[in-house]
């Protein structure tokens, strides 16, 4: 476990989010900002799921703030593997350039879900169809900028928190105070792990800004997507105010008992675990997805 911080917290990285309202997904434009250095965090591309039709409209609004600002993209990363929208990464990185990033457990979710949807020998399952996979604790530079590393599983095996300056950008591990945490019932997770996922990021210094991957807008508030280590302490509904890890067990698995199969989580999985990369055209030109029946 990582406990010395391996970085300079007191400087502030340019954040730029930007929202998918089909997804309820922020990617993030981290940039250091004594540099044009910058990295693309949880890019996605969009999907016409019913008509099997994929565009870049999210993606391209990314791209073109990017040029705009003059800025050179170092890094795209993934905080872990998405279920919920498809990743825009290999698209952005042939028009920016940019090393793209992942924890190195998504070995293990390529495992799983390899035989899922069936892929066959043919489908390497080590990681390498992305040019860095992270282990806890592993620092990486943008520009002048140093950011490290944290192991954060219980979503998934591969969830990984990135810190960069004053800035840690959580992936699903945590949703705004009022939004609580997510599930934790898909292959590979597990809600105690979770739990400590979490209690990991909240020994981080309160005033440490936290950036969401996803956000609902409970109750009918505004889309947010920032928040600080301090405020989920005190706020979070499902971990704040020091709840134990048995009642946060027995709440997450209790609610995920609810909840349904992501709408995207067929598609999602098939591409995100393949670095954003779409399936290879069959004979007559066309790319398929699979639909594995009776197994999520």
């Amino acid at each position: 476990m990582t406990t010395n911080y391996p970085i300079d917290m007191s400087v502030t990285p340019e954040v730029k989010g930007f929202f998918d309202p089909a997804t309820n997904t922020i990617t993030y434009v981290v940039r250091d900002p004594n540099s044009d250095a910058c990295a693309i965090v949880d890019s996605v591309m969009d999907i016409d799921y019913a008509a099997g039709r994929i565009s870049y409209d999210h993606a391209d609004e990314v791209i073109a703030h990017v040029r705009e600002k003059g800025l050179r993209v170092e890094w795209l990363i993934e905080t872990h593997v998405h279920a919920d929208h498809l990743s825009a990464a290999p698209y952005i990185q042939a028009q920016l350039g940019g090393k793209l990033g992942i924890g190195e457990n998504i070995t293990i979710v390529q495992e799983t879900f390899g035989k899922i949807f069936n892929e066959g020998t043919e489908f390497q399952r080590d990681g390498s169809q992305f040019d860095r996979l992270f282990k806890d604790g592993d620092t990486y530079r943008i520009g002048g900028l140093t950011a490290f590393v944290m192991h954060t599983p219980g979503h998934t095996p591969a969830c990984m928190t990135h810190v960069i300056g004053n800035s840690a950008f959580v992936g699903d591990t945590l949703f705004m105070p009022d939004g609580g945490s997510a599930r934790a019932d898909f292959p590979g997770g597990d809600a105690g792990t979770l739990y400590d996922s979490i209690q990991r990021v909240l020994s981080l210094p309160d005033d440490m800004k936290l950036f969401m991957c996803h956000d609902y807008g409970p109750n009918g508030r505004d889309i947010q997507w920032e928040t600080t280590v301090g405020e989920e302490k005190a706020h979070n509904i499902h971990v704040g105010q020091g709840k134990t890890r048995e009642e946060f067990v027995a709440m997450r698995e209790a609610r995920d008992a609810t909840l349904a199969m992501p709408k995207l989580i067929v598609p999602s999985l098939q591409v995100n675990m393949k670095a954003g990369k779409l399936p290879r055209a069959e004979d007559n030109g066309t790319a398929y997805l699979k639909v594995p029946l009776n197994r999520l």
